[in-house]
């Protein structure tokens, strides 16, 4: 475990390798609606990829805080489609490998990972099942030592350049939860297709697409986690998944509030930086209060994850509140920089519409208040 004087070095070189490698071209990539393969590679040489992958199967061997650590870099500068991105390979994908794979899928992958060699995705949402994954369609039907996987995935991230896919499905459809297992997927395999990349309202460079899946067959020894497993262990993980996009969320916050303070206290209106009148001034302190609060939230669940003590409930409520936050903080920030606000040039336009999914993915907010509202009441 790095001490606080490393971790704030790994920070820094981080933020220097974002400046000079992410920045200059991230508008074009949003352009282009699409970041270049040779990124993921550039960010394993660096060691920005699966950071707290144990040393043994190529990561530094840190815990979450490390992995927290290049979110909170990316999703401050404004990168949101790139956070998404990665927090889905890092904190997603990789994880699932590590405390769910055997030896011979860890030693796999995971090293491979690390590089950016191979980009992770992982296959939850169809057409017609969302967040009641129970509703999933995608079967995976048995033939001998083997499976045969015929459904269709959508709204994955990474879809487009991933290797290595996370499949869910369904292995006995009668069984309701209990019938649902996970299968790495190597997307190189016949049978496997990608389909269209899906346009959105933001996070362009994001990697979104359609997966196709026809008579692709896996062996047994790909099963991830125990046959009819499968519902329980996305269960199980999903809280990780839950606090990386509330860390996100809030470092996104930070981020935009950085930036319209600035702007504010150069723009002038009436012979005054707006940043001079009360509402503004109001406007700020508002946003510095709930960015504070949930800030020190999301710290504590960081340490509880650490502990291996992170509930369903307090993800739930990190996730909830900080992504509410994150679109009250985009819209408040566009609307002090007034019309220029609404403008592509200026980047509060593109972390208001970015902040808007945060609000859907990883669990829709109603979901989380579902959730939050069983531990309080019961079912």
């Amino acid at each position: 475990m790095l001490d606080a004087s490393e971790i704030e070095l790994f920070r820094d070189t981080l933020g220097r390798f974002l400046d000079k490698e992410v920045a200059p071209h991230y508008e074009a990539w949003e352009h282009e609606k699409l970041f270049p393969r040779t990124l993921w590679n550039r960010l394993g040489e660096n060691g920005f990829l699966c950071v707290d992958v144990p040393e043994e199967y190529g990561g530094f061997g840190g815990d979450f805080v490390l992995s927290a650590v290049v979110i909170e870099e990316v999703a401050r500068r404004g990168f949101g489609a790139l956070a998404t991105n990665l927090s889905v390979h890092s904190d997603i994908v990789a994880p699932y490998i590590l405390h769910l794979g055997t030896e011979e899928q860890k030693h796999t992958w995971l090293p491979r990972m690390v590089t950016g060699e191979a980009v992770g995705s992982i296959g939850m949402t169809e057409p017609a099942a969302g967040s009641d994954l129970q509703g999933m369609k995608t079967r995976a039907q048995r033939d001998g030592d083997a499976f045969v996987i015929n459904g269709q995935k959508t709204f994955i991230t990474n879809g487009y350049h991933a290797d290595l896919h996370i499949l869910s499905a369904k292995t006995d459809p009668n069984a309701g939860a209990r019938g649902v297992t996970l299968f790495t997927v190597d997307t190189s395999l016949p049978g496997f297709d990608c389909g269209r990349r899906l346009e959105k309202i933001g996070q362009h460079g994001s990697d979104t697409a359609e997966l196709f899946f026809s008579d692709l067959r896996v062996g047994a020894d790909q099963i991830l986690g125990g046959e009819g497993q499968g519902f329980a262990n996305l269960m199980n993980e999903l809280p990780r998944e839950r606090l990386v996009l509330a860390v996100g969320a809030i470092s996104a916050c930070e981020g935009m509030l950085e930036r319209t303070i600035q702007y504010v206290q150069e723009r002038k209106a009436f012979g005054q930086a707006i940043g001079s009148l009360q509402n503004t001034r109001f406007a700020l302190a508002d946003l510095q209060a709930q960015i504070q609060v949930n800030r020190a939230f999301v710290r504590q669940c960081t340490e509880e994850y650490n502990r291996g003590e992170l509930t369903t409930t307090n993800a739930s409520i990190a996730k909830l509140t900080t992504t509410d936050l994150q679109f009250r903080v985009a819209d408040q920030c566009l609307q002090l920089f007034g019309g220029y606000g609404y403008m592509r040039e200026y980047p509060i336009s593109r972390d208001f519409v970015d902040a808007r999914v945060q609000r859907i993915y990883g669990g829709s907010n109603e979901i989380m208040k579902e959730l939050i509202a069983r531990s309080i009441l019961g079912r």
